[in-house]
């Protein structure tokens, strides 16, 4: 460790939370709302939508699926969006989408209608999930960026939770009116956050890429405990700033270094970054959120009112989980919470496969099979929140050096984006060849196999700053790169 960094973490010792940068990460983060809000809503508005529109099941597959898919070509245009209008407007850009997506949803006349405002409010999704993570980690002192990256994550999850309490609200008006409602109602949320992120301050390193320095030091003086501690962080993220043009130039461009040549720690990086997004969606979270009610109904539960309150309860788990697991990120660090949830999702889903496949050969449909059964879902997106929910984002935005953050944290969410629009997109038709049971035993597998990888492919990052990063994936010795500072 060399000279600024040994003063940092002695400064950052010394500090608290700083409260400016606590209110900037909650509206870069609130952002995140607008996607936790339409997985939950859509869970419950897709009921009231078949019997609206009768669709097919296909059409339902590809209803859900729609706004994942077009999600991916937002989270790769973010990238390159973000490095030339900066982060924080990059953060409006995804505001002002999604608002015009839940316009044309809730106005919706027909199915191509509706899904035409799928795919506008996906493509804002996109821009919302890449953007947000990287640019509170950007304003972050290292000891306390765990906890703030991690908020994108409660604030899904709390749009989750208030997507269920919309449906359970508003289910009982009348058909041609309640799923209009409950889609349309998201455009309100997006005016507050693209007003609110405009009043929030440029990323100190977007700011240091594009040479503009005493902007930078006024906005990490706001974000830091003292301006000793910002000028420290100031020399910082020059130093990287001026070794990443030269690094750059080695490789031609940002995308040639990274998938064409890249040096074997941002190799590294990319294979922990890209394998965190697949293995999050590949878990199945957002299948098993976005078709619980059907799950259910298979279980026996028919009644609509419970099927919106068990999603509820659903809902609650999470937002519990989610806000513990944030709280105790920079404590704990990332792979002791990471192996914890993957390994309690391992459980879960194979408890719930076992709960499904009971119920599936029974007649009478006992009590106890689906108290399992709920019991399961709930533990299993508990453990979600707990590692994948919120780590993802985390390490996503945290590990790659300045001048590839954020094209390369674009290049893996949309990773997460193409798995999540393709799980969403054939859950049913799987589900239907080989049962409910049999598709969440196929889960457990996959988390199974995640678990290992996580163990294997992923090192601590807990209290290392941004700049430290590459020093942590050139390290061979394994026992050394996953130690907990």
């Amino acid at each position: 460790m060399d000279g600024i960094e040994a003063q940092l973490e002695h400064s950052h010792k010394k500090s608290g939370m700083n409260k400016y940068t606590i209110v900037c990460a909650l509206l870069a983060s609130t952002n995140s709302i607008l996607l936790g809000y339409d997985i939950g809503v859509m869970s419950g508005a897709v009921i009231l939508i078949k019997d609206y529109f009768k669709i097919t099941p296909i059409q339902h597959e590809i209803l859900i699926g729609t706004l994942n898919v077009f999600s991916l070509v937002g989270s790769l245009a973010s990238g390159k969006t973000s490095d030339i209008i900066g982060r924080r407007y990059t953060i409006v850009l995804a505001a002002c989408t999604f608002f015009i997506g839940a316009l044309l949803m809730g106005l919706a006349s027909s199915y191509p209608f509706l899904m035409a405002g799928r795919c506008v409010a996906g493509i804002g999704v996109g821009y919302s999930l890449m953007i947000a993570p990287v640019y509170t980690a950007e304003l972050s002192p290292s000891m306390n960026r765990g906890f703030l990256t991690s908020l994108p994550e409660v604030f899904i999850t709390f749009g989750l939770l208030l997507g269920y309490i919309v449906n359970y609200a508003l289910s009982g008006l009348p058909l041609h009116i309640n799923w209009r409602l409950m889609l349309g109602l998201a455009a309100v949320p997006a005016i507050g956050i693209g007003f609110g992120v405009i009043a929030m301050p440029e990323s100190p390193h977007w700011l240091v890429m594009k040479g503009k320095l005493s902007e930078a030091r006024k906005v990490l003086i706001k974000t830091s405990a003292s301006e000793e501690e910002a000028q420290l962080r100031l020399e910082e993220i020059t130093k990287a700033a001026i070794q990443g043009p030269e690094a750059a130039h080695e490789g031609g461009s940002v995308w040639k270094e990274l998938l064409v040549q890249p040096t074997r720690p941002i190799r590294r990086m990319l294979v922990a970054a890209i394998g965190i997004n697949f293995f999050m969606q590949a878990s199945g979270n957002d299948a098993v959120v976005y078709y619980c009610p059907e799950v259910f109904r298979a279980a026996g539960i028919h009644s609509k009112k419970q099927l919106f309150g068990v999603n509820a309860i659903m809902g609650l788990s999470k937002a519990l989980f989610v806000l513990l697991s944030a709280l105790k990120l920079d404590k704990y660090g990332r792979r002791p919470l990471l192996l914890l949830g993957s390994a309690g999702m391992v459980a879960s889903l194979f408890g719930l496969g076992l709960g499904s496949k009971f119920l599936e050969h029974s007649t009478k449909k006992p009590m106890w099979a689906i108290v399992l059964c709920v019991v399961a879902v709930c533990a299993d997106v508990s453990f979600f929140s707990i590692g994948l929910g919120p780590i993802t984002w985390v390490y996503s935005s945290e590990i790659f050096p300045m001048r590839l953050r954020a094209q390369a944290s674009s290049l893996a969410i949309s990773v997460n984006r193409l798995v999540s629009g393709v799980v969403s997109m054939t859950f049913l038709s799987i589900s239907h060849r080989i049962t409910f049971g049999g598709i969440f035993f196929v889960f457990a597998g996959i988390m199974l196999v995640g678990t290992v990888f996580f163990y294997l492919f992923l090192p601590e990052t807990k209290g290392r700053t941004l700049e430290e990063m590459e020093t942590i994936f050139k390290d061979k010795d394994t026992t050394n790169v996953n130690r907990i500072r």
